[in-house]
């Protein structure tokens, strides 16, 4: 029998950064409410109670908002957490994270005012040429539901690139809670990363390599690019080449100085071979990034190792890519040592782009604006450019 919880009529505030709406309950907590947007008035069915806030699920929704629209995928329905905003329109989810930067950057960065756009987007379904799934009890493969560990198994998915979502239903992994699977648009390679090496796979083509020695071509802005499985890229080419269009723009001229450009976090090399860098400077801790960037870029000085321990070189432009966490104070103080005049700072979490933007503006630098690009559709996840000066 389905437990019984609390319901309570609540009106929507506004987004958090994780994805979650946000009002207050009648007693005066933060209430986060998934399944909802700003504006409506929604019936919540309350599952945790803390202290200072409690957590809960639109069930019913009494006055929509403008952007609401029915979601198609029946994984949801069934509980899966890995495309939790399918009921916001494409426009309305851009607004939204533009919303939620703007928000982060007050709250965290004291900018008042902050000067953020919305520079595009990806196609909302299709776009996922890489993804991480979840392996449940028997061996089939999908993604975990919304603060659960249970697994949803997939036979399909909306937003996976048809020849990933190809190799779903047949997938069977024995002794891996994990599997990474990857293909390219461009060649049709496929590569399969289990989560533990003495995990074993059936059930797909044979043109798919298995194991971190695997690896795919992708073509980027014309270039083929090695990826290994083990290794960073992004959702998929699209992404890539929208990513790659924004830092152009805010590189600018420094792009092509006399001097080298600095690729920090580089990975396999996405920036310094997709924008044309001259013998630039590439830091990367991830071994198998490293490898693949002295394939693609053999022009770079690569420096596999933290970025916090390299010693920095003089360039006039820095573009750095981050991980979730962030710079952090020891990065951004690597970073200052370079004594670079722009900063071209790729940030994947909001919260953490607005704390590493305190962190530059303490240290002299001026920020000069804030794009948002929507790289992961039907998604909270937000992928912010910043541009800074000194």
């Amino acid at each position: 029998m389905r437990a019984q919880h609390p319901t309570e009529t609540v009106v929507i505030e506004k987004m958090a950064a994780g994805g979650d709406a946000i009002a207050h309950a009648a007693d005066g907590r933060v209430l986060f409410v998934t399944g909802a947007l700003p504006g409506e008035t929604v019936e919540v069915e309350i599952h945790t109670t803390k202290k200072d806030f409690a957590k809960g699920v639109a069930r019913l929704v009494l006055d929509a908002a403008p952007h609401r629209v029915d979601a198609p995928c029946p994984a949801l329905a069934a509980g899966c957490g890995g495309c939790g905003w399918q009921h916001v329109s494409a426009e309305g989810q851009r607004e939204l994270k533009r919303d939620i930067v703007v928000d982060a950057l007050r709250r965290t960065a004291k900018i008042a005012e902050p000067p953020v756009e919305v520079g595009g987007g990806v196609p909302a379904w299709g776009y996922r040429t890489s993804m991480r799934l979840a392996v449940a009890p028997n061996g089939r493969v999908g993604l975990r539901a919304g603060s659960s560990h249970r697994v949803v198994e997939l036979v399909d998915c909306p937003v996976a690139h048809p020849a990933l979502a190809a190799l779903l239903p047949g997938l069977i992994v024995k002794g891996a809670d994990e599997v990474s699977l990857r293909v390219s648009a461009s060649t049709g390679e496929a590569t399969a990363l289990l989560s533990k090496p003495n995990g074993r796979v059936s059930g797909l083509p044979s043109h798919v390599g298995v194991g971190s020695s695997a690896v795919l071509h992708e073509a980027v802005n014309g270039r083929s690019m090695r990826v290994s499985a083990a290794s960073f890229f992004q959702s998929g080419p699209a992404a890539a080449e929208l990513l790659l269009r924004t830092v152009r723009a805010a590189g600018g001229d420094l792009l092509h100085d006399s001097g080298p450009v600095l690729d920090g976090y580089g990975g396999a090399g996405l920036f310094s071979a997709g924008l044309g860098l001259e013998r630039p400077i590439l830091v990367e801790s991830s071994r198998s990034a490293c490898a693949d960037a002295v394939v693609n870029v053999p022009d770079a000085q690569v420096h596999c190792m933290p970025f916090e321990e390299w010693t920095p070189e003089p360039v006039k432009l820095a573009i750095v890519d981050p991980a979730r966490a962030g710079l952090g104070a020891a990065a951004v103080e690597v970073l200052a040592g370079t004594g670079a005049e722009r900063v071209v700072l790729v940030s994947c979490d909001p919260v953490a782009m607005a704390r590493d933007t305190r962190l530059l503006i303490d240290l002299g630098f001026a920020y000069a604006g804030f794009t948002v690009l929507d790289l992961f559709p039907n998604t909270p996840h937000v992928e912010v450019v910043t541009v800074f000066t000194r």
